[in-house]
């Protein structure tokens, strides 16, 4: 009789630790689930615009363009056999607002038609196109009168000169130190036609090429003379 006794006093003990713990749990639980859920809960859609230019024997053929409205950016510019190559990179605030701005007047591409729809050579095909989320609008054209539509097309191409322009510094340093120059002319070019929308993004390339003493001393001492020049305009 004792060791049933005994048996059935540990399981009352045995039901009695449980009931405790699943109080503790069902008090804990609140607090748990709230310390959890800033981490868990999905993150609100950014809207975001994308610049596509297709044009088959141009220089660069593909042209993407993809900016947020956070600022975060991808450009993929190349020929069409080169395999996708999407860099990321930060527009700032500035240009951004030009961008929103622009399609929000061309009310983000819904029931746009911008094509001049007259019979004139093809320059390749151009697609704008706005998402937030599920919602998405988009139009195509080979040409437009639009002055707005002209507006941001420019900037996004500018935008593709610039990172190739970047694409070309950073690939010459990196295996071509003797091709230097050349990017250098070209960059120099684009810069003083005002081309380039952040030229303050070719400062780290700049100063590397000033610092490296493989780089033949013209195109070191050319590089300083860049980045100064930007540095000043910047108010650097």
């Amino acid at each position: 009789m004792s060791r049933n006794r005994r048996s059935i006093g540990g399981g009352a003990s045995t039901r009695g630790t449980s009931i405790v713990l699943l109080l503790f749990i069902a008090l804990a639980s609140p607090g748990l689930a709230r310390s959890q859920s800033p981490a868990t809960a999905p993150q609100p859609d950014v809207p975001a615009i994308t610049y596509r230019r297709v044009f088959k024997g141009s220089s660069p053929e593909f042209v993407e363009i993809v900016v947020r409205q956070d600022g975060a950016a991808k450009a993929d510019v190349r020929q069409l056999s080169d395999p996708a190559s999407p860099q990321d990179f930060t527009v700032a605030a500035a240009i951004r607002g030009q961008i929103f701005d622009l399609a929000r007047q061309l009310h983000n591409f819904q029931g746009q038609d911008l094509d001049v729809h007259k019979r004139i050579a093809y320059l390749g095909e151009k697609t704008f196109r706005w998402e937030n989320g599920p919602e998405a609008y988009e139009t195509k054209y080979n040409y437009t009168v639009d002055a707005k539509a002209t507006q941001l097309q420019k900037i996004f191409e500018n935008l593709a000169q610039e990172q190739a322009d970047l694409g070309t510094l950073e690939q010459e340093l990196r295996y071509d130190r003797l091709g230097i120059s050349d990017a250098l002319n070209r960059f120099e070019e684009h810069l003083s036609q005002h081309v380039l929308p952040e030229p303050a993004r070719f400062l780290p390339v700049l100063d590397r090429i000033a610092g490296d003493e493989r780089v033949i001393e013209s195109a070191r001492q050319r590089a300083r003379s860049l980045a100064a020049q930007i540095r000043v305009a910047q108010g650097q």
